[in-house]
């Protein structure tokens, strides 16, 4: 494994890949939702530290969180075409964010993403 400047994203990259071996489908959609928020919430912890390049790094980190979602939906699904439409609002949400920050915007979306993820595994028990 390389060296990373930062140590905390080594362990999140550790942790990652090994959540990923061997998930179910549902367990990807929770995984992927679960880094989006993360992402947004170091975006917007890295934003009021000043810290430029953690920002961005967490952001495009949410963006490619959000593109999985989108691949991964199911438009026959009754719930398909409205998912995709969330994470299609939320990518370009995220992306506009990258010129004018709005901790405030990135925080809904994070906890919209949140509650998906909360509604989606409470279904699945």
């Amino acid at each position: 494994m390389l060296l990373r400047k930062d140590p905390g994203e080594t362990y999140r990259r550790v942790d990652f890949d090994a959540r990923v071996k061997g998930a179910s489908s549902l367990q990807l959609v929770a995984l992927c939702l679960e880094q989006a928020a993360g992402s947004l919430g170091r975006a917007i912890y890295a934003q009021s530290r000043g810290d430029n390049a953690a920002k961005s790094a967490a952001l495009t980190r949410a963006v490619a969180a959000i593109t999985a979602l989108e691949l991964g939906v199911d438009t026959s699904n009754p719930v398909g075409q409205p998912l995709l439409q969330l994470y299609q609002a939320a990518r370009r949400t995220i992306l506009d964010n990258a010129l004018r920050f709005d901790a405030p915007q990135l925080e809904t979306i994070r906890t919209d993403l949140l509650d998906i993820r909360e509604a989606m595994l409470g279904t699945a028990n």
